[in-house]
């Protein structure tokens, strides 16, 4: 060994020798660490911001569940939460607020498989729409509606008993508030398309309540329901093909959040059309002649009418009759008397006919 390389070996606060260059890090590049990895892959977040994915993973769930807007959709939902504020405070005799927490596209296998469970799950029919939903009540919302309407305190919180069946005083109970729920969803349609939600059945397991294939996509419609200290979520969910019908009613744009009826519209309208001039024609009699003769009419021919002067005469808007009536003389005019009411089907198709 030389002199140098014993120095340096003896000698503790010596410089390191230089690894090769083939074993240097490359200048600029940095290690992720695992906190860094799970943020740029999207799993670092809690099931509670599922929504809020980001990284690649949001990509990959992008794709599974196309969202397609329906503006009508939230008013009618806007409006079903206004009507339920209402409708509970009479059926709670208590201070009842109803907010509408969100309103999201999922698949109907994720979302059966994220009830939160002891829960009661409602399977309804839309009649008109030839279709199921679900609405779902959670077991806070489900033992406050039963201590509500049982008369209990306020300021004491709800006795739980987990791991039990719900009693049928209780799904009695809670199947009352969802048919007053479910009123108000048809009121809430009802000036978009009439729509009537009948209960079909209760059921406490999510694997009977498969009204869709876990792959279909649904809208989520979370309610929150508070009464004062105590309250719970409800949760309704329609499936697209339900909405199917009336897709091209919710994709209607709004101004505001009036829709459905316009009052003002309805006034002007009907001003307008008492003041409408229609022309109508007084028929004689009709015949039916070859097309050899017609053409070999002359000027002082004469055409022989099966009328009297006692004869009805057919009172017609175009082609479409209205009423009957007989002729006769009123000063130096001709005139149709009235015998026989107008027919309203026919001036009804006569409007619809215009438009």
């Amino acid at each position: 060994m030389s002199d140098a390389a014993f120095a340096d070996a003896a000698d503790p606060f010596a410089e390191p020798l230089e690894p090769p260059m083939d074993e240097r890090p490359a200048l600029g590049e940095r290690v992720l660490n695992q906190d860094e990895i799970d943020s740029l892959l999207g799993f670092d977040l809690g099931e509670d911001d599922a929504s809020e994915r980001s990284g690649i993973r949001a990509i990959i769930n992008s794709a599974l569940v196309s969202y397609e807007r329906l503006p009508m959709l939230e008013i009618v939902f806007d409006r079903l939460v206004r009507l339920m504020t209402t409708s509970l405070r009479n059926f709670t005799s208590d201070n009842v607020e109803v907010s509408l927490d969100n309103i999201s596209s999922i698949r109907f296998g994720d979302y059966l498989n994220s009830i939160p469970l002891p829960a009661i799950l409602a399977v309804f029919r839309a009649e008109e729409l030839d279709n199921y939903g679900l609405l779902t009540v959670d077991s806070n919302l489900i033992y406050s509606i039963v201590d509500v309407l049982l008369g209990g305190r306020r300021g004491t919180a709800a006795l739980r008993i987990e791991g039990r069946p719900y009693t049928t005083i209780e799904r009695v109970l809670v199947q009352r508030m969802i048919e007053v729920v479910l009123n108000d969803a048809r009121a809430a349609f009802e000036p978009l398309t009439p729509v009537h939600f009948n209960l079909d059945r209760l059921e406490t397991n999510p694997r009977f309540a498969a009204i869709a294939r876990p792959a279909n996509a649904a809208i989520l419609v979370k309610l929150r329901i508070d009464m004062e200290d105590r309250g719970g979520r409800i949760e309704l969910l329609l499936p697209y093909a339900t909405l199917e019908p009336i897709r091209k009613m919710l994709l209607q744009q709004f101004m505001g959040e009036k829709f459905g009826r316009d009052n003002i519209w309805e006034g002007h309208l009907a001003t307008e059309l008492w003041t409408t001039g229609t022309e109508v024609r007084a028929v004689l009699d009709e015949q039916q002649l070859p097309l050899s003769r017609v053409l070999d009419l002359k000027v002082g021919d004469t055409l022989m009418l099966n009328a009297t002067p006692d004869s009805e005469v057919s009172v017609r808007a175009g082609a479409i009759p209205l009423t009957v009536g007989r002729m006769g003389r009123k000063g130096q005019h001709i005139a149709v008397r009235v015998e026989a009411p107008v027919n309203v089907e026919a001036a009804s198709s006569l409007m619809k006919g215009r438009r």
